[in-house]
C-alpha cells in the first residue's frame, strides 16, 4: 500500500521543504516504500518557529470556548479519517490494525478531555492576613511549544501533546520520528482541510541534528516536550539552555513485573504476555524484567512459553495478528544482540529468537522467551523495547525489591499479590512513577510520568496542563 507524497504543514499551508528534499517511508513488514514525505531542514524549522509565534499570538487570545470549538472540529475530522490514519500506522511502523485504534483514541480523547480539564482550572485565591490586599494566582498559556515524538505510538503521542497544549492556549510544533512520520503528516493535511487557524499547529520532520537542534536552541519556544529515550532527553536538556524553557519529558523505562506466590496466576500470565508482546514489545511501559516467585516459577514459565508460541504474526489492515514486525532492521537486530549476550551469560533461550520462516523480508522476529535472567545481562540493565521476554525466579520480598529498583529508570512497575502488607510496602518502596497492582490501566485522565532517568512531568491527566501554563500572582491593595 502506497500513500503517495505528503508535505510539511507550516503556517496553515501544506508546503514542500525549502530544499526540495524528500524522505521515503519504508514498510517494516516487507521493505517496500509506503510513502514519501517532504524532508525538512533548518530553514523549514525557522519558518515553523516564526509561524508558531504568530499562531500563539492569535490562539492565546481566543476564549476557551472558541479553542474548544476548533478542537472539536479537528476531533470530528480525525474520526472521519480513522481508517486512513490507522492504515498509515500499520504500513509505516508495523502496528496491527486493531492496535492502531489506541493511537486514534489518544488523539480524540486528548482533543475532548483537555478543554473540559481547562474549564476546571480555577484562579487560586490567597488570603491576606493583614486585610490590606487581595491576592490571586492565575494561569496563562506559556507560549510556543515544540514536541519531539517517539515512533512507537505515532498518533497517541500526538494526542498526548496536542490536547493539553491547545487547550492551554499554546501553539505547537510537532516533530514526529523519522521512523513513523506519515500519520502525523496526515494530521497536517486534516488540519489544512478544516482550515485550522494558521500557525497554531505545525508539523515537520527532518534530521534531528539540524531540525531538532535548531528548534531546541532557538529562544522562541517557551516549552520543550518530548517522548523518547533518556539519551535523547539529556541532549535536548543540554541544547535548550540558550534560554529558560519549560521541560516535559517521558523517557525510557525498565519495568519490573513481579508475580508473587499468592497472585492471581491467570491474570498475571495474561497481562505478562500482553504487556510484553503488544506493539511487538515496543512500549516504554512494557513488562521488561519478569520476576516470578520460585514456588510458581516453573509453572509460570511453562505457561508463558506456551502462550508466546501461540501468538499469531501478521501484517495488514485485514490481518487479525497479535504481533507485527519491529520498526526497523536495526531494532530487530538489536534483539538478536540482547539474546546472544543473555545466553552467553547463562540464560536459556526457551522459545523464538529467530526470523520466522517465510518472513525474511522486513523486520520480523519471533516472540522470544529467555529464562534465567541475571543482573549482569543487558536484558536486565537496558530497556529492551522489543519482543524479547526475560524471566527470573526470586525467593524473598527483600530480594525482588532490590532487583526491581536496580535500574536507572523509574517509569512503570507491576506487582501481583493479595498480601496487603506487601502491597503497602512495595507501593512505598518501589522507585517508579507508576505502580500498578493486580491489574493495568492507562487512560487520558490518569497521570503518566516517571522518576529518576525516566522523565520530567506528566503526560495525561490535569498534570499535563502544567507544562503549558505559567502562573502569575496578582495582588491589589484594598
Amino acid at each position: 500500500m502506497n500513500f503517495g507524497y505528503h508535505k510539511l504543514y507550516i503556517g496553515g499551508a501544506l508546503v514542500d521543504a525549502v530544499s526540495g528534499k524528500r524522505h521515503t517511508v519504508v514498510c517494516p513488514a516487507n521493505d517496500e516504500p509506503t510513502a514519501e514525505i517532504a524532508w525538512a531542514g533548518e530553514e523549514d524549522a525557522t519558518l515553523a518557529l516564526v509561524a508558531a509565534q504568530k499562531g500563539f499570538e492569535y490562539w492565546s487570545k481566543l476564549s476557551l470556548a472558541e479553542r474548544t470549538e476548533w478542537m472539536t472540529k479537528l476531533r470530528t475530522a480525525v474520526l472521519e479519517n480513522e481508517h486512513e490514519l490507522r492504515a498509515a500506522m500499520v504500513y509505516e511502523m508495523g502496528k496491527t490494525y486493531a492496535g492502531a485504534w489506541e493511537d486514534i483514541e489518544g488523539v480524540i480523547n486528548g482533543l475532548e478531555w483537555y478543554p473540559a480539564a481547562m474549564k476546571n482550572m480555577r484562579d487560586e485565591q490567597i488570603p491576606d492576613y493583614e486585610n490590606t490586599h487581595t491576592h490571586k494566582m492565575v494561569h496563562q498559556p506559556a507560549g510556543v511549544a515544540v514536541a519531539y515524538l517517539a515512533w512507537n505510538f505515532p498518533l497517541l503521542n500526538v494526542g498526548f501533546k496536542m490536547g493539553p497544549a491547545l487547550a492551554a492556549g499554546c501553539s505547537l510544533i510537532i516533530k514526529p520520528s523519522a521512523a513513523s512520520p506519515l500519520s502525523a503528516y496526515l494530521i497536517g493535511k486534516i488540519l489544512h482541510d478544516i482550515n485550522f487557524p494558521p500557525g497554531v499547529v505545525n508539523i515537520l520532520c527532518g534530521p534531528s541534528s539540524t531540525v531538532a537542534h535548531s528548534m531546541t536552541t532557538s529562544t522562541i519556544p517557551a516549552v520543550l516536550t518530548m517522548i523518547g529515550s533518556t539519551q535523547t532527553g539529556q541532549k535536548v536538556i543540554a541544547d535548550s539552555t540558550t534560554s529558560i524553557k519549560k521541560l516535559g519529558m517521558e523517557l525510557g523505562g525498565n519495568a519490573p513485573f513481579i508475580v508473587f506466590e499468592d497472585a492471581d496466576f491467570e491474570k498475571a500470565l495474561n497481562l505478562g504476555i500482553a504487556l510484553k508482546f503488544g506493539n511487538s514489545g515496543q512500549v516504554c511501559v512494557a513488562a521488561n524484567r519478569i520476576f516470578v516467585h520460585q514456588n510458581i516459577y516453573g509453572k509460570f514459565l511453562a505457561a508463558y512459553i506456551e502462550r508466546a508460541s501461540k501468538l499469531k504474526l501478521g501484517h495488514g489492515v485485514d490481518s487479525n495478528a497479535d504481533m507485527g514486525p519491529m520498526v526497523s532492521k536495526k531494532d530487530r537486530d538489536r534483539m538478536f544482540d540482547l539474546i546472544k549476550d543473555a545466553v552467553s551469560k547463562g540464560a536459556t533461550l526457551e522459545y523464538g529468537g529467530k526470523i520466522p520462516k517465510g518472513k525474511e523480508k522486513g523486520n520480523w522476529i519471533q516472540p522470544t522467551v529467555l529464562s534465567g535472567m541475571t543482573p549482569e545481562m543487558e536484558v536486565f540493565k537496558k530497556e529492551t523495547f522489543g519482543a524479547v521476554a526475560s524471566l527470573m525466579p526470586f525467593e524473598t520480598d527483600d530480594e525482588v525489591l532490590a532487583l526491581a529498583n536496580d535500574t536507572e529508570y523509574g517509569l512503570a512497575s507491576y506487582i501481583f499479590t493479595n498480601d496487603h502488607r506487601r502491597i503497602e510496602r512495595f507501593s512505598r518502596d518501589l522507585q517508579f512513577g507508576e505502580i500498578q497492582i493486580n491489574g493495568v490501566k492507562y487512560s487520558i485522565y490518569l497521570p503518566h510520568g516517571g522518576i529518576k532517568n525516566s522523565g520530567i512531568g506528566h503526560d495525561c491527566s490535569h498534570l499535563a496542563l502544567d507544562d503549558y501554563l505559567v502562573k502569575k500572582r496578582i495582588s491589589m491593595a484594598i
